[in-house]
């Protein structure tokens, strides 16, 4: 067991950077001047569209969350390139049939072609955990979180790796990134409760 925890500092720092990286190369964006630029115009639009649901997926109270959780995870799946979307569709249905080899199989294909396709990321790192390759998950999650900082999704799938591998303090820390996007996940919410019940850790 002592040969993992230089492991759990990598991937703290790995986590921690893909945090900030994310979020430096998220600015320069907002400041392009789009006006004579169709493209720009509509990329604007959409991104307008996603703050104004992720504003939703925040709300403490009523129901707005649920159908903003599914327009968010549907325009994720959505790549731009039919290929890269049915590669990704076979990559996570491998997934759910326990199969994670075949998965990043597919999912190593829809990198190739869409190397800036966060969902991508997101599931391969899910399949390299199942995997047992907790490096190579690490890496895959921390390329998802900086390609898309808000990835909920992500920051829980790195909160259940950090927290099999024995590092609470860090999984709670990632669990609580995501629950301050997506306030209403009940895996990480069971998880924060968990990790805080074992260790009287509290959230600051």
């Amino acid at each position: 067991m002592r040969a993992m925890f230089p492991l759990f500092h990598h991937v703290v720092a790995a986590f921690a950077t893909a945090i900030f990286a994310a979020a430096l190369l998220a600015l320069p964006a907002r400041a392009v001047d789009t006006a004579s630029d169709p493209a720009g115009d509509a990329a604007l639009a959409e991104a307008a569209r996603m703050d104004a649901l992720f504003d939703d997926l925040a709300a403490p109270e009523g129901d707005l969350w649920i159908r903003a959780e599914s327009d968010i995870l549907r325009a994720w799946t959505q790549s731009g390139s039919a290929m890269i979307d049915t590669l990704t569709r076979r990559g996570e249905g491998a997934l759910d049939l326990g199969d994670p080899e075949s998965a990043i199989g597919h999912l190593n294909a829809a990198i190739d072609h869409g190397p800036d396709f966060a969902q991508a990321y997101y599931l391969r790192g899910a399949a390299f955990y199942m995997s047992a390759h907790f490096g190579e998950a690490a890496a895959d999650l921390a390329t998802a979180l900086r390609l898309e900082p808000r990835h909920f999704l992500a920051l829980t799938q790195l909160g259940t790796m950090l927290y099999d591998m024995g590092n609470q303090e860090a999984a709670l820390a990632a669990f609580n990134a995501s629950l301050d996007i997506h306030p209403h996940q009940r895996e990480a919410l069971d998880a924060v409760e968990q990790i805080e019940s074992r260790t009287g850790a509290r959230a600051i």
